[in-house]
């Protein structure tokens, strides 16, 4: 039996063979070389793992692709630092900041800063030319799509626009709100993303509200921090170039441009600050065009006829004379465009329109302005029913183009609101009976209208019904008052007048079964006349006899009476066609397509009063700039 000694030493060897294994693995684990440096030895991995050929290690796919994103990403960083323009020494500000400015020291201190550009070039504030490749009208359509922080910078854009606001954020970066065309888009500005040779604090620091500025960048969405802020559509500028230098301080935002008579005087400033004015011309400039393209489908030619005449006729209205020098002869600026259009019927053209400016010395009111536009068209073997049928026609569908649906709305001056219906067929109101029965009493047969007895009657219906009439009270003035006040006002949905005494239309034929009335109609919408027509008188003789009527009421005092156009007589002589005739005031049609009560929001430049005010400051005396003088200029 093994002593107790025996025993000890057994277990002690036992420990120390384990203790000796231990440290062999120890050793062994902390000598080994890494499988990737050992030349060798093959490493030990898994089936799902990749070779990352940058540091060498075998990593998984998902991590793999994760390096890779971020060196790239950092790849791109690199490369826009390469390019970074350092930023400059922060500048001191020096005098009151350009919002604390009155307009005239803002416009001084402007002015001095674009004259030192021109001077140095450093840069050119009226450049040549910059080319634009995207039309920024169509910018939200094409990229609406973009989400929060992304970009597509394989797009590059050149586009041009005007600046409506300017916010910093530092010297590397900035962010503009921009306009054109309606289009109203952000430019994002930064110094990591300039690719000009220009610093970047140089091409942005001369910029201000107002300027037109070219820019060439990329499509993007911004990346705010909020996580509830989806981030705002843009284009990330690389380049931006001054177009043209506005000196005068533009209205804020917040107070906008709203002064009527300022409106008026400074349309431009009017159309940069108020999107509803450039709406409001883009609709005339729609509805002049569905006109022209209207007669034109219909194998009517557009002419052009004189604006100077010997004789203003075709309608009734005193003119603006003018004196030509080298004839010594007076005359007249057209007041309607009817007799030489006639006059071009009778020599063949059987369908013709034109539309274009008349002129009318008359008072300056809502609906008035001494300019403004007409459309007339004739058309041979035509009558006045024709006439209906074709203005119902076009004016529907000039309505659902502008306006998208035959209802609108429009709201006068007081506030009061109608809602217009322009689907055919309009109503139709016959002028004498309309009148009796507002009167009350049975009035002269047509054939008398024109007598001295009527004369009195009418003067007896003004004082019964309470109306006041302008002198001279002639039949014709008394009876369109009468209508003014009982059958107009009734005329908010398009509505035909119909009947019309011949006393008070001297260019229209008889009617055919109502003596002493004509074939004519007005078209009133909203309680305004748009459209006059009629079947067209054509018998010579009629037609003297009609224009000596209209000048023994010029004789009785009533200046807009036509006068006796002995040309027009003579070329009806050779034979007028039957013929249907028509004439729409366009500034109408848009003041009621627009929503617009005032004639004056619907010309691009309307009649004014002269403004008494200081004189202005002018650039060229502020920077000292002399005129240089021309020879040889010759007319062009």
């Amino acid at each position: 039996m093994a002593s107790t000694q025996d025993v000890a030493e057994k277990v002690k060897d036992s420990v120390q063979q384990v203790a000796d294994k231990v440290q062999e693995m120890t050793t062994s684990d902390n000598t080994a070389a890494p499988a990737s440096t050992s030349e060798n030895a093959a490493p030990t991995t898994t089936a799902a793992q990749l070779l990352d050929e940058v540091t060498g290690e075998y990593v998984s796919k998902s991590e793999l692709k994760k390096r890779q994103k971020q060196r790239e990403k950092d790849k791109q960083k690199a490369e826009r630092e390469a390019t970074r323009q350092p930023p400059p020494a922060p500048k001191r500000k020096a005098g009151p900041a350009e919002e604390d400015l009155n307009p005239n020291q803002y416009f001084e201190i402007r002015s001095r800063a674009v004259k030192r550009m021109k001077d140095e070039k450093n840069p050119n504030p009226f450049p040549h030319k910059f080319s634009v490749t995207y039309d920024l009208v169509n910018f939200e359509r094409e990229y609406g799509h973009l989400k929060k922080g992304e970009h597509d910078r394989e797009r590059t854009v050149s586009v041009a626009a005007r600046i409506y606001n300017i916010r910093t954020a530092g010297d590397n970066l900035r962010f503009y709100e921009v306009a054109v065309n309606g289009a109203e888009i952000q430019i994002m500005a930064t110094n990591l993303e300039n690719k000009s040779e220009k610093p970047f604090i140089e091409q942005h620091d001369i910029l201000r509200r107002g300027d037109w500025i070219g820019v060439t960048g990329f499509p993007g969405r911004t990346s705010p921090k909020r996580e509830d802020n989806p981030g705002e559509l843009s284009v990330f500028a690389q380049e931006t170039i001054l177009l043209a230098p506005c000196l005068h301080q533009i209205p804020s935002e917040h107070y906008g441009f709203k002064d009527q008579e300022e409106r008026y005087r400074n349309r431009h400033l009017d159309l940069i600050m108020n999107k509803r004015t450039r709406d409001t011309f883009i609709a005339r400039s729609k509805i002049t065009r569905f006109i022209r393209n209207y007669f034109d489908n219909a194998g009517f030619y557009e002419v052009e006829t004189p604006v100077l005449l010997k004789n203003a006729g075709g309608a009734t209205a005193k003119p603006f004379t003018t004196h030509h020098n080298d004839l010594n002869i007076t005359l007249a600026l057209r007041i309607a465009t009817e007799l030489p259009l006639k006059q071009l019927v009778v020599g063949g053209l059987t369908k013709v329109y034109e539309m274009g400016r008349v002129f009318r010395n008359e008072g300056i009111d809502l609906t008035h302005n001494p300019e403004f536009t007409t459309c007339e068209y004739y058309e041979a073997f035509a009558d006045v029913y024709d006439v209906m049928e074709r203005t119902e026609e076009l004016v529907e569908g000039m309505v659902n183009m502008v306006c998208g649906s035959l209802q609108t709305k429009f709201v006068t001056q007081q506030g009061e609101t109608y809602d217009v219906d322009w689907s055919r067929p309009w109503k139709r109101i016959d002028m004498m009976p309309a009148l009796e029965e507002a009167c009350g009493e049975k009035f002269p047969p047509g054939d008398q209208l024109h007598t001295q007895e009527t004369n009195d009657f009418l003067k007896r219906m003004l004082k019964k019904t309470g109306l006041e009439c302008t002198p001279p009270l002639t039949n014709t003035r008394m009876i369109d008052k009468m209508v003014g006040e009982f059958i107009e006002e009734k005329c908010v949905n398009p509505t035909f007048i119909t009947g019309h005494p011949q006393v008070m239309s001297p260019l229209a034929k008889y009617h055919r079964e109502q003596p002493g009335l004509c074939e004519r109609f007005e078209a009133f919408v909203c309680k305004k006349e748009i459209v006059n027509a009629y079947t067209e008188l054509n018998d010579p003789f009629d037609q003297r006899l009609r224009f000596e009527e209209q000048a023994r009421q010029k004789a009785q005092g009533d200046d807009e009476a036509q006068v006796l156009d002995e040309a027009f007589l003579t070329a009806m002589e050779y034979g007028l066609p039957p013929t249907g005739g028509w004439g729409m005031g366009i500034d109408r049609m848009v003041m009621f397509l627009t929503n617009n009560y005032s004639i004056k929001e619907v010309l691009t430049f309307p009649m004014m009063k002269d403004e008494q005010v200081a004189p202005k400051l002018k650039a060229a005396e502020v920077v000292g700039v002399e005129p240089v003088m021309e020879e040889g200029t010759t007319h062009k």
